[in-house]
């Protein structure tokens, strides 16, 4: 199932955009809807429990939260590849999946500091 929506993209979007459903050979539509669940796709469910209903020990794990070591490293080591331009293409797969995992962390130890501060748990981020 799938919802229909107008959107008003500037001129310059829209015609990479274009260009780049053309080189894949694939409607600008469907190009524009994978696009978007591809961009979206890290943040997960965001269904899950609101935060305000964590308790004070869920906030305060969360808001310290951080990925693995052995997860970090290998995500440091293929990013520093892929600038070099070593990354193996079998490697990509790897590395996307650990960058999603990474974003969704970060989104949820966002939403925790959040939080956090709100409670007054912790004090203010200062710039």
């Amino acid at each position: 199932m799938a919802d229909r929506i107008t959107i008003d993209l500037p001129t310059g979007v829209l015609r990479r955009a274009e260009l780049l459903a053309l080189r894949a050979g694939r409607p600008i539509e469907d190009y524009l809807a994978e696009t978007l669940l591809h961009a979206l796709e890290p943040f997960g469910d965001l269904g899950d429990a609101a935060s305000d209903a964590w308790s004070d020990q869920e906030v305060l794990d969360v808001a310290d939260s951080r990925m693995p070591d052995a997860e970090d490293r290998r995500l440091s080591e293929l990013l520093g590849r892929q600038k070099a331009g070593t990354l193996l293409p079998k490697e990509y797969g790897e590395m996307t999946a650990l960058m999603r995992l990474y974003q969704r962390g970060l989104l949820r130890k966002s939403q925790g500091l959040r939080e956090a501060v709100a409670r007054g748990l912790r004090p203010p981020v200062q710039p």
